[in-house]
């Protein structure tokens, strides 16, 4: 493993046009927004935009995972196709969750028996939980009938606890296939406290995306017509109002590299290929909310990246006073020099000792001020910060 000391992070900065549409709305339905300088700017939250990119390198890899709650459920489902009775089947798939612990992993009785904490685990682990039970069929089959003797024996006003219920999987084979991991999961990490080594620390941190001006939602009202109306009907079927948001964002994600490593076992190879392919999904990728009607396509107008030891260090300060339009009008170019003007500032106050290399890529004709190597193309750019990432660091001794 090359020595990152103490962390290695490569560090991600867009600009990207977005017309009119709603990527990410709130609980009223209306798209989010946010206070940044005393100025209303639209907002994508960062979850928003990570799962599509999470599903994007899935995809790419070939290699799915799953947030679930239902693994119970799931179980049960498929344990009933293949011919087991429906209440052998249930008692199956509440064991899985049963066995997984000493003490089983929390459920929601009055929820069916789904988990408390949302699962991250591979799609396929279903599969192999089924098998699981298939090959243990017997023992649940017993455990299952001596749990109906006890009911019936206990007074009716008695309470059965899931603890009451022993664990009849092998405990240590339904925790094993509950802690494994798919690319996604080391690179975005799993929260689940309940599993002992069940948690992984994700190795990005992505930011909320933003308009660098102020950004107001917009009323957009339509009408759905009714094609087949009765005679003499006049007007439409629906009649609604909708709003949408439109602007330059500033997005921002970092890549820690060294914990990205330490989660695929020490594999720096497989690290730096995620790391491509992270990139390449951080550019293209975009939000599926509302795109039939919107069709929001677009790509960053400018892609930045540095690759720095010891900490990441995000942009977005530039945009905390709102751009203003160009006198022709326009964002884009007065983003750009902002931009310019804050990595500037930023390189002067923290040199270039811990900055391995950075760089950017744009569709503009003429060069960047601050930025580092300009590059052709994003395929380029991806390239040279994978091999800039793979650089040592420099010795803390030299100059």
């Amino acid at each position: 493993m090359t020595a990152y000391a103490p962390a290695r992070y490569i560090d991600l900065h867009a600009l990207h046009p977005v017309p009119a549409s709603l990527l990410n709305r709130g609980e009223d339905e209306e798209p989010k927004t946010m206070l940044l300088g005393g100025a209303v700017r639209a907002m994508v939250s960062s979850q928003a935009w990570k799962r599509p990119i999470r599903l994007a390198l899935e995809e790419e890899l070939d290699e799915h995972a799953a947030r679930t709650r239902t693994l119970p459920l799931r179980v049960a489902d498929a344990l009933r196709e293949a011919g087991w009775p429906t209440e052998l089947a249930a008692f199956a798939g509440a064991q899985v969750v049963r066995s997984a612990t000493r003490e089983g992993l929390k459920t929601e009785e009055s929820q069916s028996g789904i988990t408390s904490a949302l699962l991250y685990l591979p799609r396929d682990v279903l599969d192999e939980m089924v098998d699981l039970c298939q090959e243990h069929r017997a023992q649940l089959e017993e455990a299952r009938a001596e749990a109906d003797a006890a009911a019936a024996k206990s007074k009716p006003s008695r309470t059965k606890t899931k603890d009451s219920v022993p664990a009849v999987l092998p405990t240590p084979k339904v925790a094993a296939l509950i802690r494994r991991r798919t690319a996604t999961i080391n690179l975005f990490g799993r929260m689940l406290a309940e599993l002992p080594d069940g948690q992984v620390d994700g190795a990005i941190q992505m930011a909320h995306a933003f308009t660098v001006h102020q950004s107001d939602p917009q009323p957009d009202y339509f009408t759905a017509v009714e094609d087949w109306p009765n005679p003499h009907d006049a007007g439409s079927a629906h009649l609604q109002t909708g709003f949408f948001t439109s602007g330059i964002f500033y997005r921002y994600a970092t890549v820690n590299l060294t914990e990205l490593i330490r989660n695929l076992g020490g594999d720096e190879k497989q690290a730096l290929h995620l790391l491509s392919l992270f990139t390449g999904s951080f550019i293209e990728v975009m939000p599926r909310a509302k795109k039939t009607s919107t069709a929001p396509h677009t790509l960053p107008h400018l892609i930045a990246y540095a690759v720095r030891d010891r900490r990441p260090v995000s942009y977005a300060a530039a945009f905390e006073q709102p751009v203003k339009h160009a006198p022709g009008g326009g964002h884009t170019l007065p983003a750009i020099r902002a931009l310019s003007e804050h990595a500037g500032a930023l390189n002067r106050l923290m040199g270039e000792r811990r900055r391995i290399a950075h760089g950017y890529a744009t569709v503009q004709h003429t060069p960047v001020d601050h930025l580092g190597t300009l590059h052709a193309s994003f395929d380029e750019l991806t390239d040279a910060l994978t091999e800039a990432a793979a650089q040592p660091s420099p010795s803390r001794t030299a100059a």
